[in-house]
């Protein structure tokens, strides 16, 4: 990171109108300091106050800003800086430049004030013409905090610059309410994507909610270690996991929904829940504990999927009209739940739908399997319908059968330990895609709740949960019927076609 008292280098003004930050407006664009070859600014708006960053990939806002709301092209890396705070209204369009790979990026002691509403959503899209959008097509929004992680201070995942983690579990990095992410994951370099919303290190003070990222070129959401607790996610069609946990996360979410598109998943194998304590499995505090409550995940092998060819093979899983062509892999589909490498996750409450493999408990690297058998992992009222496999012990594959690591053998004679975990945990079941009841399995874009008959409508349980962030509602998955539809007037399942 560049010292930002370094001696000037260069100074550039540029003509165009930009607003100041009280929100008023200026004669020309705002002044650009180069120091050490990063280019700062206190003003953000440039291009006759169309454009947000100046193009650069190390663009760095300092000040203090309001983006009126309007649509605008986000160009390059802009970096929210520390004690910087940039607010963007509701209603507000910002559209990712695909030539820079556009990227949104809120450092440590930098805050974003991003609160949409429910009827005025904060929509960050491609800037690519209707029709023609990717995912990849632009970065993401990233925001990185103060709060804790495993690794101490952490390098952000995607490329940029900036590092994250200190020792502020209450850390403020903003609000990110009611805001849609469509079509991001552009790769910094082959194999270096940029996630949709990536969340480094979080403090609790910060606020999330109501977030639905569309068609990402990596995972929809991931978490470097951090606090922070979010509610009302949606991972839609995205190109590798849906909900990523890493690095001593553990954080609360309540109410998430996941949605595969059936012609896309990763060359590193797809999952609902992919979660690490860290990449080599080392049994390092605080681990990853997140806690997940009332999650929905619809995978690709629904029964109208299945009806209408799916097969979870390459020359099926080959994303269409949406590939990318920025050399991304395409993979197969794993599991809707697959913790690994000395993670402690939990889940309750919630209901999968659809996928090669229920549940795997990775026992290849560090101590999740013994967490399991320890008490460590509460995985409860889960309820898992049409799984191929209810449970692995291993990544890629896709047998439900025991694993002995000691001796590196299967024993097809016994279900998996991940099987075995599953079923005897409290209140989890075995259905199938009929019995859910789901008003409409195929289509999310319309009402996604469990019609009336639906055994999901009760079961729930909180027991031994502490957490005060949590809604203590009766039922199973992300919807309590179908006067509880938290979608509503936000979200846009058809984005490829929306004229912005």
């Amino acid at each position: 990171m560049a010292t930002l008292g370094m001696t000037v280098a260069a100074v550039f003004s540029f003509t165009a109108c930009s607003e100041d930050s009280n929100g008023g407006s200026s004669s020309t664009d705002p002044d650009v300091t180069i120091v050490d070859g990063v280019a700062q600014s206190a003003g953000i708006l440039f291009n006759e106050g169309t454009q947000i960053g100046n193009g650069d990939q190390n663009f760095v806002f300092t000040g203090k800003q309001t983006i009126k709301k309007g649509t605008y092209t986000l160009k390059g890396w802009v970096y929210v800086a520390k004690d910087a705070e940039l607010t963007i209204e509701p209603g507000t369009i910002i559209k990712g430049d695909k030539a820079s790979k556009a990227a949104l990026i809120v450092e440590p002691g930098g805050k974003a004030i991003m609160e949409g509403t429910a009827s005025a959503p904060i929509v960050m899209t491609s800037a690519q013409p209707a029709g023609s959008r990717k995912p990849g097509d632009w970065g993401g929004l990233i925001v990185c905090g103060n709060a804790k992680n495993n690794q101490t201070e952490m390098q952000i995942e995607g490329g940029p610059r900036t590092k994250h983690g200190g020792n502020n579990d209450a850390d403020n990095s903003g609000i990110y309410r009611y805001i849609r992410i469509e079509f991001a994951g552009a790769p910094f370099q082959e194999d270096q994507e940029i996630n949709g919303f990536t969340i480094g290190s979080v403090g609790n003070a910060t606020a999330i909610d109501h977030i639905q990222v569309s068609y990402s070129n990596d995972d929809s959401y991931e978490w470097f270690g951090g606090t922070v607790n979010a509610k009302y996610l949606i991972a839609y069609k995205g190109w590798d996991d849906d909900f990523d946990t890493d690095n001593g996360f553990s954080g609360t979410v309540q109410f998430g929904l996941s949605v595969r598109d059936p012609h896309i998943a990763d060359q590193s194998q797809s999952n609902g829940f992919e979660s690490d304590n860290c990449a080599d499995g080392a049994a390092v505090a605080p681990y990853t504990t997140a806690l997940f409550s009332n999650m929905t995940f619809v995978g690709p092998a629904t029964e109208k999927n299945i009806s209408e060819g799916f097969q979870n093979n390459s020359s099926y899983i080959n994303a269409g009209g949406l590939y990318p062509n920025n050399n991304s892999k395409l993979g197969l589909f794993q599991a809707a739940m697959q913790i690994r490498r000395s993670s402690r996750l939990n889940c309750i409450n919630s209901v999968a739908v659809g996928f090669p493999i229920g549940l795997i408990i990775d026992g290849d690297k560090g101590n999740t399997v013994e967490s399991a058998k320890n008490g460590m992992l509460k995985l409860q009222n889960l309820i898992f319908a049409g799984m191929t496999a209810l449970g692995s012990d291993n990544n890629k594959k896709y047998e439900d059968q025991y694993y002995d690591k000691t001796t590196g053998q299967y024993d097809p004679s016994r279900v998996s330990y991940s099987h075995e975990f599953f079923m005897a945990q409290t209140g989890n079941q075995v259905m199938t895609e009929n019995q859910l009841a789901l008003s409409d399995p195929a289509n999310v874009g319309q009402n996604y709740c469990p019609a009336a008959n639906s055994p999901l409508l009760s079961g729930a349980s909180f027991n031994g949960i502490t957490s005060l962030f949590l809604n203590k509602v009766s039922y199973i998955g992300a919807f309590g019927g179908n006067t509880d539809n938290w979608m509503s007037g936000w979200t846009n399942f058809d984005p490829q076609n929306t004229v912005y």
